[in-house]
């Protein structure tokens, strides 16, 4: 017998490990007596993830099936998930309502309660204009608070879709990494400074969906990303990025932007998710022509120079 495709034996076994598994709260190096858990997941349990797909996927169905909502390539995208974040996309508040409804309903039925403290709304500027009336929207009885920034798995958006308040986060970021590695590893050999800036300084978080943005932006990031290589390598202040970059045989800002967009790229068209093939396979998709304007951008102007 199987239950959804998943031996029962492995039901029961995941039943039991639920029903009699025991936690304790640690805190200075003392525990603190044994208590049941009675729902939830196991944090940090590898199959957790999986498990919760499971518990949460009908309401990820009933909502891509609603008529409402956002819709690319007559594919529905009136909802995105990862884990228990999620993000419902409609055009109309209506939309919003009715989704949110169908979530309501599921909740009481599962044994779910949503936090509304830390659920919010955010309304895209339309040809940077917003709607002149903008209605209430509940959710457990409770309005909704608006947001003009949000950050969601680490990256920012904003309700005008620019990318500025991203870039500066991600340039504090790099300066505490890069502080951090500068004065740890002071007496490291340069290789081994080269390898540590490799691995914790050109990730550039979420840099590869950075679209709409200033030149002033870019450019602190692009200085605070040499400076920070010089600062590990005790260059001269004022040394040539290009020449420290080509020395060391590692890519310098703009080499870093182009590969990240490159990257990008290639994912979205090796991927086998059905919004994420619909982009790929649209030439004129906008997401692709900013892409390819980054990587020409970066590849033919002179240094210093950023399109607003």
């Amino acid at each position: 017998m199987e239950s959804m495709g998943i031996p029962v034996d492995i039901i029961n076994i995941f039943r039991y490990w639920y029903r009699n598994q025991t936690n304790h709260v640690k805190w200075a190096n003392r525990l603190s007596r044994a208590y049941r858990l009675n729902c939830g997941v196991r944090q940090g349990g590898l199959s957790s993830p999986k498990l919760f797909n499971l518990y949460v996927n009908d309401l990820i169905v009933e909502l891509s099936s609603m008529r409402v909502g956002c819709k690319v390539g007559g594919v529905s995208v009136n909802n995105i998930s990862y884990a228990d974040d999620m993000v419902l996309l409609s055009p109309t508040a209506r939309g919003i309502r009715e989704m949110l409804k169908v979530c309501e309903r599921y909740a009481d039925s599962h044994g779910l309660t949503y936090n509304v403290n830390k659920s919010e709304i955010m309304i895209f500027k339309a040809a940077g204009k917003y709607p002149e009336s903008i209605p209430p929207i509940y959710l457990g009885g409770k309005e909704l608070n608006r947001a003009f920034n949000f950050k969601y798995l680490g990256h920012i958006l904003t309700d005008d879709l620019k990318d500025d308040l991203d870039i500066e986060r991600e340039r504090r970021a790099l300066a505490v990494r890069g502080n951090m590695l500068a004065r740890r590893f002071a007496r490291c050999t340069d290789e081994v400074k080269i390898t540590l800036f490799k691995a914790f300084c050109q990730n550039l978080y979420t840099g590869g969906l950075w679209i709409s943005y200033t030149k002033a932006s870019l450019n602190t990031l692009r200085i605070q990303y040499n400076n920070i290589f010089r600062m590990m390598l005790k260059l001269p202040r004022f040394c040539s990025a290009s020449e420290m970059f080509a020395q060391a045989r590692t890519d310098g800002f703009r080499a870093l932007m182009r590969k990240k967009a490159a990257s990008l790229i290639n994912r979205v068209r090796g991927s086998n998710n059905s919004i994420l093939k619909i982009v790929a396979d649209d030439p004129h998709a906008p997401i692709l022509r900013n892409y390819v304007r980054i990587m020409n951008e970066f590849e033919s102007r002179p240094p210093g120079y950023i399109r607003s």
